[in-house]
């Protein structure tokens, strides 16, 4: 296929030279970069109506810019006229650069470097039972402050003697003799590596999900092992860390220490995969939080942690943590790399949309003209040739204005209301 053009960047040029049949060069938008392959868009379909309509008019003026590009040299060199499979390889190719480039650094950070691991390691044992939300959570205290303990107020202020309002009963943890520094190195007889990447949702798995039930974990204490049977309670907890949202779970009361580890490379495939799950359901989530994003930039609401964020807001989180002077050097390289990870695999992640024009729109292109040609086959006739993607247009349109919105919206909100650590 001819290319055109080799740019990095958007917008006007800043500087190029031609090298054969190709135009390399940077552009004036350091975000991004593109090539241009003749002929993206093919000739009308034989017998398309030729009714003059505002939609049919639009996408006519798109087919012919596209086939401007297209020189009588071309020849089968432009993009339509390739095999689906050769089509679907081409546009496959950008993504999955960026899929190397997200395994390159998560296995450099996490085997080579080191990565912050939430440990087994119990950082604080605490002595009472809170809900999520309490009132009297910051208080010095709290263990002796009566809250309500069920209904729509739980939580809350609340005088002895009233309905639903007692003292904190004491943490099962703190019941069971768990003290800050314990490591749990199993949990019903399963071994537990205290720094292996997920070892921390496996014991929070099983607490969560086991209200009521007694559970055996194997603590090391100072060196020496000992069981110790804990009975979780009903609790209402937040569904995640650093989320608002609330949910009833099972709770034993222990807060986890934060280490810098090195994980041996035969656990990238699983910390990759649980980090593909996560910007899976993070994409997914996006529509839901943009009222909450448009809130918290416009009026006033909390920004929230785990939404989405911008160019600007993850650079301003990369300098607070370059800023810190309590981090080291090799934590610091650490999350950087991990940064680029990210990127990359939401790159990666985000462009296989089958939404036009995104890469993934033009594969799914290419996949529906295969199975169309498939059937025609099946019933006798002849090939319908290339799916006219020019139809698609107006869809570009519209996903590209609402990128634009969107990724507007974080700017001024990454500003104006920043996530800080």
């Amino acid at each position: 296929m001819r290319v055109p053009q080799f740019m990095v960047g958007f917008g006007p040029t800043i500087w190029s030279r031609r090298r054969g049949e190709t135009e390399y060069g940077v552009k004036a938008v350091p975000l991004g970069g593109y090539i241009r392959i003749v002929g993206m868009i093919p000739p009308a379909e034989h017998g398309e109506s030729k009714r003059a309509t505002r939609m049919r008019t639009f996408i006519a003026e798109v087919r012919g810019a596209a086939l401007n590009d297209v020189l009588p040299t071309d020849g089968d060199r432009v993009f339509y006229a390739k095999p689906w499979w050769q089509r679907v390889i081409v546009m496959f190719a950008g993504p999955f650069h960026n899929l190397v480039l997200a395994v390159l650094f998560f296995a450099v950070t996490l085997s080579g470097i080191g990565t912050a691991v939430i440990s087994t390691r119990l950082q604080d044992v605490p002595a009472c039972v809170l809900p999520a939300g309490a009132a009297t959570a910051l208080d010095t205290n709290a263990c002796q402050e009566p809250i309500v303990t069920a209904g729509a107020k739980v939580g809350q202020k609340c005088t002895l003697g009233t309905a639903d309002c007692a003292v904190p009963a004491e943490s099962p943890a703190a019941k069971a003799g768990l003290r800050p520094g314990d490591s749990i190195v199993a949990i019903g007889g399963k071994p537990i590596d205290p720094t292996r990447y997920d070892s921390w949702t496996t014991v929070t798995n099983d607490i969560r999900s086991n209200p009521g039930r007694t559970l055996a974990l194997t603590i090391e204490r100072n060196g020496q092992r000992r069981e110790v049977s804990v009975t979780p309670i009903a609790n209402t907890v937040y569904a995640q860390a650093g989320s608002t949202q609330t949910t009833t779970a099972g709770y034993l009361g222990i807060g986890p220490d934060l280490q810098f580890v090195r994980q041996p490379v035969t656990a990238l495939p699983g910390y990759f995969g649980m980090v593909v799950t996560q910007s899976l359901d993070k994409l997914g989530q996006i529509p839901q939080r943009i009222p909450q994003l448009f809130s918290a930039t416009f009026l006033g609401a909390k920004r929230d942690a785990n939404g989405p964020v911008g160019v600007v807001g993850v650079g301003r989180i990369s300098g607070e943590v370059f800023a810190q002077q309590n981090v080291p050097a090799l934590e610091k390289l650490s999350f950087f790399l991990s940064l680029l990870a990210s990127v990359n695999l939401v790159l990666f992640l985000f462009n296989l949309l089958p939404i036009y024009p995104l890469d993934g729109g033009h594969i799914a292109g290419a996949l529906y003209e295969r199975v169309r040609a498939a059937v025609a086959s099946w019933r006798g006739r002849p090939d319908p040739g290339p799916f006219d993607i020019a139809r698609l247009m107006p869809v570009a349109y519209v996903i590209a204005g609402l990128f634009l919105v969107m990724s507007g919206l974080l700017v001024v909100a990454d500003i104006v209301n920043p996530i800080k650590l």
